[in-house]
């Protein structure tokens, strides 16, 4: 078995790590032993990109299980956990191309040995297994069946590929399951982003002006977090929709460059490029933090910020200071990477664990539709996103009530009202 990862010898402390991350993941339990039991999965080739965390190991472990050919590669050079890819490894047998902060030359190379199994299918966080597939290697799309899809900044490549004709395959759009989005991204980031900085810097957050870029769902969750913690959360926004939504929400929301003059704290969460640029950094108090939970470090122009400084040193363990020439300081975290994973675990099991059954269950669904499918992305079917629902309340031990016979006719006619 080939792979490249850091050292075979820290698996024993992996493999502990993700036996703890599956006491939380009962719904992947579930889908992980009914495909033991049914292999719906069987021969096929399935290569992943995706965090090479703990959570993503247990999602290995069930499409293996399931009878795939498994392989993975990191979606980020930042948020692989070493001691997890030894572990998979050693003791799952499953191939892992990724070493915790590899240069993009490396990260590239596990991508492309991802794809050297001519995969049937790919799963993405953040679209690069689909997008090397267009650019380079498209010779592999007549092997792919379909694809499945992580997170909001891959889909919006994948629609980009859509609508522009040009998609070589069909996509699972896995994050805009509602169980997925309305959890993940809202609860999982909005609390492992707060870890991640704390983890950072040890600030306290109370009293702190703490500014979110972007009002998505990633957003949301940051903004409650923070707000939770004591800080005075600014919103900075450029839909009007979401802008009214945080207003009503209790915060303040104003242009970044108001918010640049008194924010203590930034995070971006975007999914766009240039978030914070020159005009922002002119703008910041001395000691002022920014960091970074979209998927790529394109949000914060740290090209920008070292053109502005005059020296820049590694303060803390993902803490840089930069030295500006008017002797003002500004901290970035994480190298502008995701700063939830860079410097922290990212989201806790509970969560991940529905947005993995997603992943399971949509591979599974594009192998028994392959013929329906056409070259577009797909939203996950509801009775999928619903069905991970009620496992999750099962598994928490919480009952819901049932419409009746009545209320369903109600529902469902015109001639009943008032």
């Amino acid at each position: 078995m080939k792979y490249d990862i850091k050292d075979i010898r820290l698996a024993k402390k992996g493999k502990l790590r993700i036996e703890w991350a599956a006491n939380d993941m009962p719904v992947l339990a579930l889908v992980q032993k009914r495909f033991k039991k049914e292999k719906p999965l069987r021969d096929i080739r399935l290569a992943c990109c995706l965090h090479v965390t703990t959570e993503t190991a247990n999602l290995m472990i069930a499409l293996k299980e399931g009878g795939a050919k498994v392989l993975l590669c990191a979606s980020n050079p930042l948020s692989t956990q070493d001691d997890v890819a030894a572990s998979l490894v050693k003791d799952y047998g499953i191939p892992v191309f990724a070493i915790k902060g590899e240069n993009n030359k490396t990260y590239y190379r596990h991508v492309d040995a991802a794809l050297d199994i001519k995969p049937h299918i790919t799963m993405d966080d953040g679209a690069d297994l689909v997008s090397t597939i267009h650019k380079t290697r498209t010779d592999l799309a007549e092997y792919v069946i379909a694809g499945t899809e992580e997170t909001t900044t891959g889909v919006i490549r994948l629609r980009s590929l859509q609508d522009k004709g040009l998609l070589l395959f069909p996509v699972m759009a896995v994050n805009d399951a509602q169980t997925k989005h309305f959890f993940d991204n809202r609860y999982g980031t909005g609390q492992s982003t707060i870890d991640g900085i704390l983890r950072a810097t040890n600030k306290l957050l109370a009293g702190s002006v703490f500014v979110v870029c972007g009002y998505g769902w990633c957003g949301r969750g940051v903004a409650m977090r923070a707000h939770g913690a004591g800080a005075n959360v600014i919103v900075t926004e450029t839909d009007p929709l979401r802008a009214l939504e945080a207003i009503m929400d209790g915060y303040r929301v104003m242009p970044l460059k108001e918010a640049s003059r008194i924010g203590d704290i930034f995070v971006t969460l975007t999914g766009d490029t240039t978030v914070i640029s020159e005009e922002h950094f002119k703008l910041m108090k001395d000691k002022a933090i920014v960091a970074n939970s979209g998927h790529f470090n394109v949000e914060i122009d740290i090209q920008a910020l070292k053109r502005m400084s005059k020296g820049v040193r590694k303060i803390r363990d993902s803490v840089e200071e930069f030295q500006l020439k008017d002797k003002r300081r500004i901290y970035l975290l994480g190298d502008g990477r995701l700063i939830n994973l860079a410097s922290a675990e990212g989201h806790p099991a509970s969560v991940m664990d529905m947005s993995f059954a997603n992943q399971a269950l949509s591979a599974e669904y594009v192998v028994k539709n392959s013929h329906l499918l056409q070259k577009k992305v797909y939203v996950v079917p509801k009775d999928i996103d619903e069905n991970i629902a009620m496992l999750k309340l099962k598994a928490m031990g919480i009952k819901i009530d049932k419409l009746t016979a009545q209320q369903k006719e109600y529902l469902s006619s015109w001639e009943l009202g008032t």
